[in-house]
């Protein structure tokens, strides 16, 4: 693949991470001395991408700032301000900008500690366009860092997902990173909807496939889970 885009959803308004994102959008609310945004740069980077597209709403300023210091021209801001899209809508409105090959997304608080592997570069190998529209990074709901949940997925044999079974504890949640085709979003609803709604037409149709997390993965969605990331971080070093 010789060029590789990225979008980065940072529109969200974190109102779980009040009061902390009050005064500063969940993006740029440091982890260890790094912002989160910047950990989810680091990776990209690493992996080969070399176009990004940022959406931003809340406190928007704050982000393009901070985005346009970081990549300079390699990002291109999809302006969000007048209302927030939500993932799915964001990509829709941002798929001019990705091209028409495949693409990673990722969340702007995508955060794991690597194993003996890089996630991404596995997940930018492993997606086979013949067989799948999307392909979703999964961490074990039960040893994910600071996630409460009951997870999303369960992996089949053949690695396509299927939802998690009412009433019982999904083993795997979505890590907020995939590698996608631009038909994982074709014939979208109007306005803002969720990428859900369009896992779950890739899931009728057999096009959703999930890869494994090699790592820990955690999430910070609360203040309180910012002291359990720190810990995961400490305990993880060398």
């Amino acid at each position: 693949m010789s060029e590789l885009s990225a979008m980065v959803f940072a529109a969200g308004r974190g109102t779980r991470m009040r009061p902390l994102t009050a005064i500063t959008p969940k993006p740029l609310i440091e982890v260890w001395g790094k912002a989160l945004i910047d950990r989810v740069f680091d990776r990209l980077e690493e992996t080969g991408v070399t176009r990004f597209v940022v959406n931003v709403s809340y406190l928007a300023d704050m982000i393009e700032v901070h985005v346009r210091r970081r990549i300079g021209a390699r990002a291109t801001i999809c302006d969000e301000r007048a209302g927030a899209l939500e993932t799915g809508g964001g990509l829709v409105r941002a798929l001019p900008h990705l091209g028409t090959a495949p693409f990673l997304v990722a969340n702007s608080d995508t955060f794991w500690i690597e194993g003996a592997s890089a996630t991404m570069t596995r997940l930018v190998a492993a997606f086979d366009a013949s067989r799948m529209d999307a392909l979703l990074v999964l961490a074990p709901t039960v040893t994910a860092v600071g996630y409460d949940g009951r997870g999303d997925f369960e992996l089949g044999t053949d690695g396509r997902l299927s939802r998690r079974r009412e009433r019982t504890i999904a083993p795997f949640v979505y890590a907020g990173c995939a590698m996608m085709a631009p038909a994982a979003v074709a014939d979208p609803p109007a306005g803002a909807f969720s990428l859900n709604v369009a896992f779950d037409r890739l899931i009728a149709a057999g096009r959703l496939y999930g890869l494994r997390l090699d790592g820990l993965w955690i999430h910070v969605g609360t203040p309180a889970a910012i002291v359990e990331a720190e810990r995961a971080i400490k305990a993880s070093a060398p």
